[in-house]
């Protein structure tokens, strides 16, 4: 099975290292050096990294002959996969490939069903699961512990404690204003 790992940025300096956007939470294991890696688009590829190494908070990768800048900018916005076993499970228990997450059914802890887990969106702050809901329109839930609160891969569902709001329209709007309003027009006889 094949896994996007990274997306390679702009060339850093002259010498052929470019930065990779890490789409992985192991790029130790799957972006080290001697890692060969299929592309997207195919003709750039396979890519054997070189040499990697952080700078200033990003991953710079250096790959078998490219060696100046002009072959590294060529690189941009190519995608990285790595080959994975399918078995392959993450080190951490409650860790998940994002293959073992698609198309699990999403229910509330009530046993509502809201859908399918049709994309994973890896943002800076957090991931979001993209499910498309049984009348076709889509809904962003964060993949955070406080709102997902099982996944059960066995039964291939993923149970869901949604705050008001975040899959229906029936969010509760509670403002202090409407309270301290009710108290000031009780308090102005004076």
């Amino acid at each position: 099975m094949q896994l996007v790992v990274a997306r390679i940025g702009r060339a850093h300096g002259i010498k052929g290292e470019v930065t990779v956007e890490v789409r992985t939470d192991e790029p130790e294991l799957r972006l080290a050096p001697g890692a060969v890696l299929s592309t997207d688009p195919a003709s750039t590829g396979p890519l054997t990294i070189e040499t990697g190494r952080v700078h200033s908070g990003r991953l710079l990768l250096r790959f078998e002959g490219v060696r100046d800048r002009n072959a590294a900018e060529a690189l941009r916005n190519t995608l990285l996969i790595a080959d994975v076993d399918p078995e392959e499970l993450p080190e951490e228990e409650d860790e998940y490939y994002d293959h073992q997450l698609m198309d699990l059914d999403v229910v509330t802890r009530d046993g509502e069903e809201v859908g399918r887990i049709t994309e994973i969106s890896h943002l800076p702050s957090q991931d979001l699961f993209i499910v498309e809901r049984p009348d076709g329109s889509e809904v962003m839930i964060p993949f955070v512990e406080a709102i997902v609160v099982e996944i059960d891969l066995e039964e291939q569902r993923a149970v869901i404690d949604p705050p008001p709001g975040l899959i229906d329209d029936r969010a509760e709007i509670a403002s202090s204003r409407d309270a301290d309003a009710d108290g000031d027009a009780a308090g102005d006889e004076s």
